[in-house]
Parts: C-alpha cells; sequence; structure tokens
C-alpha cells in the first residue's frame, strides 16, 4: 500500500472575481504544503467562479482565467493540485487541470453537459472527448468532473481502467436543494464499489444569486463507507491519509473500454508526513436545520458579494416577515439589519406588537413609517375615475405599493438592499402585489412552502434560550390586512392543502387527474392550477431568491407568460 495525503478544499469562490478566487487558492495551497499534503483538489471552475453564465462568453473573461491557471501552476512545486477552469477560446470546454512541479501536466474536458434544472452548459462549453489518467508513486488517479460521475456510462467507467485505478477525485459545484446529501452518497457509494477504488468527491461552498451550495465534500473508501465528509454550508479543508494499493498489485478485470492514456507524476514526497488528528464526525443535519443554514448562507453571500452593508425589510408581525428577518440577522449580525413598520388603517394593534417585541428580542432597527394618509391621497386622486366602481383589490394593492415604495426610498437614499419576504405558496398563486410586496432586491423565501415557513420559525426559536419569536405569531391566522378582517383563506385554500397541490404541481410536473387522485377535490386543484399558470408574469418580475427545493422558480421553471394551454 502507497500512502497518500488527500485534500478537499472546499473553498468559497465569487463568480468573475479571477484576482479573488486565485488568492484564495494560494493561500491553500502554501498551508498544503505545510500540511504535508499530497494532492490537493479544488472544486469546479474554482478559478472564473461558478457558473459564470455569460461572462463566458467574453474572450477577455476566458483569457484571464488561463493567465490565472498559469500563475497557479507556478506555484505547486512539491504538489499536485487539482484545478477547475474555463479551456480552450472557441470552443471552450469546463476543465480540470492537474498541476505539479509547477507545470500543468494534464487537462480534462468535462464530458456530460447538464441542461436542465438550473443548469444550461451546453449553451456554453463543447463536450470532451478524452479521459484523464495520471499516475503518482505507483498509483493510478482519474479526474472528472461534476456531472461526469453522475451518468452511469460517464468517464469513470473507462477511468477505472479494468481495476487498475486506485483514486478517483470528482471536482464539483452542485447546487444544493433539500436532502441534497443523501442523493450523493446514493450515487457514490455504489460508484466507489464496484470500481474497487477510493472515490474523493471536491464541491463548492456559498451562495451565488439564486444558488447556493453546500460543501459536503466527500471521500468514501472502496467498500463504500464514508472516510471522511466535509463541514455543510461552511469552508472546509478535508485532509485525510490513505493507503491505495499500486496499479500493478491491483486485480484487474476483462474490459471492453478503451484504455485511458495515462500521464506520470514524479513522486517528490520523499519524507511521510506527521500524523494528521482524527477528523470528528460532521453531525448529521434535520431536513429543517439544513434548509435553514442554506438560507443564511445564501443570503450572507448575496448581501455581502454584492456590497451591501445593510438589509431593510418590511416587518409586518406575521410569520413571513419574521422568519426573514431572523434569516437576516443570523446571516448579518443584528446591526445590518433595519426593519421597517409601515401601518394602515387596517393594521392591528396586535401585529404591531408583535413586530416590536420581535424586533427588540432580535436585537435589529426598528422604524415606524405610518402609510394612511399617503394611501388617502392616491385615493383622492383617483376618486373622480373610481367613482362607479366598488373597492376590490384596487385599493388593496395601493397600500402594498405604497409600502413598496416607501421600502425602496430607504434602500435608494441609504444603499440597503432591500429584502422582500413573500413564501414560495403566495409567488406560485399570485397572492402578492406587483410593485409591492414583491418590490426589492432580494426574495429570501421565496422557494420556502408556507408550512415550511412555521417549521422554520419553530426552529429559530429552539435555536435559543430566550425565544425571539412571539407565540402569537404562530398562532395568528394568516392575513395581509389589507381590509377589514382579512384571512388568507378566504383566497386560498387552508395552507395544508395549498401547499401539497403545489408541490404536485410545480416540482413533480403532475396533471390535474394525477393530483385530484391523491385526495384533492377537482375545483380545489383546478382553482390552484389555473392561478398558477396565469400569474408568470409576476414571478417574472420578482426579485430573485434561494433555491432550497427540487424545483424552484427562476432558472429551475420557464413557464411561457403567453401561454394559452390548459390541460
Amino acid at each position: 500500500m502507497v500512502p497518500i495525503r488527500l485534500q478537499l478544499a472546499q473553498i468559497n469562490t465569487t463568480v468573475g472575481d479571477i484576482p479573488g478566487n486565485v488568492k484564495k487558492i494560494l493561500r491553500v495551497l502554501r498551508q498544503s504544503k505545510k500540511d504535508g499534503v499530497s494532492i490537493v483538489a479544488f472544486p469546479e471552475l474554482s478559478i472564473p467562479g461558478y457558473p459564470p453564465e455569460d461572462l463566458l462568453l467574453r474572450g477577455d473573461f476566458v483569457r484571464k482565467n488561463k493567465e490565472a491557471l498559469r500563475k497557479i501552476g507556478s506555484q505547486t512545486k512539491g504538489i499536485v493540485a487539482v484545478v477547475g477552469f474555463v479551456d480552450g477560446l472557441n470552443p471552450i470546454y469546463n476543465s480540470a487541470a492537474v498541476l505539479a512541479n509547477g507545470r500543468l501536466v494534464g487537462v480534462y474536458h468535462k464530458m456530460e453537459l447538464p441542461n436542465y434544472g438550473v443548469f444550461d452548459e451546453k449553451r456554453y462549453f463543447a463536450c470532451g472527448t478524452k479521459d484523464l489518467v495520471f499516475r503518482y508513486r505507483g498509483i493510478q488517479i482519474g479526474v472528472n468532473v461534476c456531472e461526469d460521475i453522475w451518468i452511469p456510462h460517464g468517464s469513470h467507467r473507462v477511468q477505472s481502467d479494468g481495476g487498475r485505478t486506485g483514486l478517483l477525485i470528482n471536482i464539483s459545484s452542485s447546487p444544493y436543494r433539500v436532502n441534497k446529501k443523501n442523493v450523493r452518497l446514493g450515487m457514490l457509494r455504489p460508484l466507489a464499489k464496484r470500481y474497487g477504488a477510493f472515490y474523493a468527491y471536491c464541491n463548492l461552498v456559498g451562495g451565488q444569486d439564486e444558488l447556493v451550495f453546500d460543501g459536503h465534500s466527500l471521500v468514501l473508501g472502496p467498500d463504500g463507507r464514508t472516510i471522511a465528509e466535509g463541514k455543510a454550508f461552511e469552508e472546509d479543508m478535508l485532509t485525510v491519509d490513505l493507503e491505495v494499493e499500486p496499479s500493478q498489485t491491483r486485480k484487474t478485470r476483462k474490459s471492453n473500454l478503451p484504455r485511458p492514456k495515462v500521464f506520470s507524476i514524479t513522486d517528490f514526497r520523499m519524507s511521510r508526513p506527521t500524523p494528521i488528528k482524527p477528523r470528528k464526525k460532521v453531525p448529521a443535519l434535520k431536513l429543517v436545520e439544513e434548509a435553514y443554514r442554506a438560507l443564511v448562507l445564501g443570503t450572507r453571500d448575496y448581501t455581502l458579494k454584492n456590497g451591501f452593508q445593510k438589509v431593510v425589510l418590511a416587518l409586518s408581525g406575521g410569520i413571513d416577515s419574521t422568519l426573514t428577518c431572523a434569516i437576516a440577522v443570523d446571516a448579518l449580525g443584528p446591526n445590518r439589519v433595519v426593519t421597517v413598520f409601515l401601518p394602515s388603517r387596517f393594521t392591528s394593534k396586535s401585529s404591531e406588537r408583535d413586530a416590536r417585541r420581535l424586533a427588540k428580542n432580535l436585537g435589529v432597527s426598528f422604524l415606524m413609517l405610518p402609510i394612511q394618509r399617503i394611501v388617502d391621497g392616491y385615493e383622492k386622486t383617483l376618486r373622480g375615475l373610481f367613482q362607479k366602481s366598488k373597492r376590490d383589490i384596487t385599493e388593496e394593492n395601493i397600500q402594498a405599493r405604497v409600502r413598496g415604495n416607501l421600502v425602496m426610498a430607504l434602500s435608494n437614499k441609504f444603499g440597503w438592499l432591500v429584502l422582500t419576504t413573500g413564501n414560495k405558496s403566495e409567488m406560485s398563486v399570485g397572492y402578492c402585489t406587483l410593485y409591492g410586496d414583491m418590490a426589492g432586491g432580494y426574495a429570501v423565501i421565496n422557494d420556502v412552502p408556507k408550512t415550511l415557513v412555521y417549521k422554520l420559525a419553530e426552529f429559530v426559536n429552539q435555536k435559543y434560550k430566550k425565544p425571539p419569536i412571539p407565540k402569537s405569531i404562530f398562532t395568528k391566522a394568516p392575513s395581509a390586512e389589507l381590509r377589514p378582517n382579512q384571512k388568507d383563506s378566504d383566497s386560498l385554500p387552508d395552507y395544508d392543502i395549498l401547499d401539497p397541490i403545489l408541490e404536485a404541481y410545480v416540482v413533480r410536473d403532475l396533471n390535474i387527474v394525477d393530483i385530484q387522485k391523491l385526495g384533492y377535490s377537482a375545483s380545489v386543484v383546478k382553482g390552484v392550477t389555473r392561478l398558477v399558470d396565469r400569474n408568470e408574469y409576476k414571478r417574472r418580475q420578482g426579485a430573485p431568491g434561494i433555491k432550497i427545493t427540487k424545483r424552484a422558480f427562476g432558472k429551475d421553471w420557464r413557464l411561457p407568460i403567453t401561454n394559452l394551454y390548459r390541460y
């Protein structure tokens, strides 16, 4: 057996910040050498950041990323580094570079390009055609990129080289969704067992627009067991000592697949490094905590990477703005969170009391801007045109739009990022006001169904010795408070009925008949799905938000606005 000290550098990169990403990579390389690491791997497209999207159409961007690779390569004396970058110029490739002893040893071009959900890689990249395997200390090591390992017939089959390969390294930028870690394990374990090799999976961490990358890098043994696991939702250097069997002595099997070309790297580590301390097992997260941490990370990175010092949100005393506020505090600290209460004549005293108590408990700034005089001014201006019409949703929306105007004024004046507070249930059926409560820069919980909002809020209270969220916020009936005695249930089914229907229709793509078979009435199902279809125009104009479910609105969902199809 040959000892190999492997490190997976689970870093948080920023799209387009090539100098900053390179600085982070070089800092890791220096520490890796001190720690006696033999091979260090970085995430997919770690130099340009992931996903770079249409920046890839700019030739200067691609050239600068390749210049950065040369700079990193010059610092690899005494270590092997696997680094994600963009290769080529026309066409370009999503690539992994193997660097060692100050030079580029080989380049792997990603073969399987995902083009579903949030992925759009075929828009930019060409498919690779050649596998990459290198030999170090007599061990064959395969390298591939993200999706290549998810495909049963992917490059890892050839790279196993009939069983000669003892270690396979996959560099990834795999976006988070609830339970994604277990999905990855379910994919990796059978592969490690089938090919009898160590499998190292290095994943990106951090937030990028609507995507969150959770880290959770993994090293699995040839028997499929988890040897080491990276932390969730934070940077981590996952370092493990492996004893790998040389390729010459490994049992091989006949294979009709082509044998890959194998590059050799000189053995440059002369002494066995000092043993590392046993790594503590990463505690498994419950799904609610997992989702909450994803929301916190996404909010923090969107805010700070875009240069905002503070955020502001309209605090209504309801559960949605309450959860958004708690997430913002955990993401940024209370000193960077400003709340504003905007009462009208329909706002209850209990809502004001709950909003004030929450702000005090969380230690955030609390502003109060009554809106009734402004609303009256709008209505007076429109009275001549509206005198023959009954009061309806128009007057309700005026209130929401006045609030949106005031919050945006605070944003413009002080440079604060406006966090919107609408949840996925509301966004799905259009129970929100365009240019009103939808106005803002980042929609923290727009992929969180209402029923999950309550669970996440309960989790917030469990985190504190003295729960910050008043019990009355949990027990009051959800209401927009835009007319007397208004309740959400006046316009929508109860959320414990609405959310499963939305899950079936939006996430699982079930049709109306199949949803009815789940036990829901035809009239309710038809009403809900009709609302989803007709409100795409609103969702298109909403702020970007954080994806945590299997299918979120945004890149995941591309329903035509002009759409006359009905099931």
